[in-house]
């Protein structure tokens, strides 16, 4: 589940990991998260730090405290360095913008595998 709110970097994120065979789900809203995790259970969230409604700090904290979620790997990011703030949510990591897009894949399967 990609989370952001700036619809050209969901694009270019949702068109590079469909073309690497994964299904994406898209939360453009914080406060949507769980309801929509709820609803296609991804395996891994990718969460920017600013959303329009909420800090991604705060969405992180409401998956954390979904017996669901709990241990779900979050990465997430931000154009800040707020890693030590991100990590202490409870994100499995961090990357700072910008990033290679093309990286995105590898971690996931790497965060993924455990």
């Amino acid at each position: 589940m990609i989370v952001d709110d700036d619809r050209n970097t969901v694009k270019l994120l949702q068109t590079l990991l469909e073309l690497d065979g994964f299904d994406v789900v898209i939360s453009p809203r914080g406060a949507d998260v769980v309801p929509i995790a709820e609803e296609t259970s991804p395996d891994i969230f990718l969460m920017d730090y600013h959303l329009a409604d909420m800090d991604g700090v705060d969405a992180v904290r409401q998956l954390r405290a979904h017996d669901r979620f709990a241990n779900a790997p979050i990465v997430m990011t931000s154009g800040l360095d707020v890693s030590d703030e991100a990590m202490e949510a409870g994100a499995s990591t961090f990357l700072i913008k910008p990033f290679e897009p093309g990286d995105l894949s590898p971690l996931f399967l790497k965060l993924l595998a455990g």
